[in-house]
């Protein structure tokens, strides 16, 4: 039984839909990340799912129970959704130490005082805060606030942890630690995860299944990696950094495997080989998607590669790469390349894109 079901939920605010027909299955100990921009539904999903939004249609099921539905009557009030929520201001309380600040949770179910000092301490040993227990919340770094915030939904053994993105406020260097923590913390525990987020590289690296939303919608559903190389849609593919269209068309196709074509494509002078995951037929127009990192500037390619030749109208330094802009007879490509590459503007060069690399979506 899966342990989060949203069945075709939706969610107005007066005229405005904020989240519409959404559905999702959540797996126990599954991590899913909603990722999508400000203002696609992902937050509202999430708080809907807490008990602190009321969805105007569809059902929320929490395990075996149904925790809201509107059709027929039921909402259940968030205290007894036995869920652990971690926001996006970690709500930490200022007045209290990080000890109370995690047994809160457990003082308001009025369990005892020695199960309290029990769950705290494990709940706090689990994040590598138990040295902080009697330490003033306030005297706390942002990394350290987070790691309790992540204690006190942890504390009383919820059966789904919400995260609304947990570590927005954290520096870089700090959010790729802390990222990667709560991660193997998950993975321990086995806890099943809800996590919001608008930062495409943390959904990528920490997620089970990533759900792309905009408008209130899912656009796509899946693993990481395809959600990354195997665009459903072009919505979902501009969603993602500068991803280089090639219109074209369809001149042979074969399959490979399930939900796997190989697709001889041409445009405008090129043609090569992509990847698709539905067939096409001879002569259907089709939108070849390029990740910059997957061109590769040589002069020679492998077999069935697609090929451009153009001129580096750009080059813009990144740190670990370069990103280039090339001006070729049809558009302008981009490009991402190692920081080390001697490429110039100005220079002329080849651009080679292999099979694996280029991803066929419908116009």
């Amino acid at each position: 039984m899966p342990a989060l079901v949203i069945d075709d939920v939706s969610c107005a605010f007066g005229g405005v839909v904020a989240v519409d027909r959404f559905s999702l299955a959540v797996e126990p100990g599954e991590f899913v990340t909603l990722l999508g921009p400000s203002g696609c539904g992902k937050t509202t999903t999430l708080r809907m799912v807490a008990g602190l939004e009321r969805n105007t249609a569809g059902r929320i099921s929490i395990g075996d129970i149904v925790a809201s539905d509107p059709a027929a009557g039921v909402f259940l009030p968030p205290e007894q959704r036995q869920l652990g929520v971690v926001f996006q201001s970690y709500a930490i309380w200022p007045h209290m130490t990080v000890f109370e600040n995690v047994a809160y949770p457990l003082r308001v179910r009025r369990r005892p005082t020695a199960e309290i000092r029990e769950q705290v301490a494990a709940a706090l040993r689990l994040v590598e805060m138990e040295a902080f227990a009697d330490r003033p919340s306030p005297a706390l770094s942002g990394g350290q606030q987070q790691r309790v915030a992540i204690a006190r939904a942890l504390v009383f053994a919820p059966r789904i942890l919400l995260l609304d993105e947990p570590l927005s406020n954290l520096d870089a260097r700090l959010r790729t630690q802390m990222g990667d923590e709560f991660r193997a913390l998950q993975r321990r525990l086995a806890i099943t995860s809800l996590y919001v987020t608008h930062d495409q590289e943390e959904a990528m690296a920490l997620s089970d299944r990533v759900v792309v939303m905009d408008r209130g919608r899912a656009l796509q559903i899946g693993r990481p990696e395809n959600i990354y190389q195997r665009r459903a849609s072009r919505a979902v593919a501009a969603f993602f950094g500068s991803p280089n269209l090639l219109d074209g068309r369809v001149t042979a196709c074969r399959q490979l495997g399930e939900n796997e074509y190989r697709l001889a494509v041409a445009g405008a002078g090129w043609q090569g080989e992509c990847r698709a995951s539905e067939p096409y037929g001879s002569g259907e127009a089709v939108i070849v998607l390029v990740r910059p990192e997957n061109i590769a500037i040589e002069a020679g390619s492998e077999p069935d590669a697609i090929t451009f030749g153009g001129k580096v109208q750009e080059k813009i330094f990144r740190g670990p790469r370069v990103s280039l802009k090339v001006v070729t007879p049809d558009r302008v490509i981009n490009v991402d390349a190692s920081a080390l590459s001697s490429v110039a503007v100005g220079d002329r060069i080849a651009l080679a894109i292999a099979p694996a690399g280029a991803w066929a979506i419908r116009p």
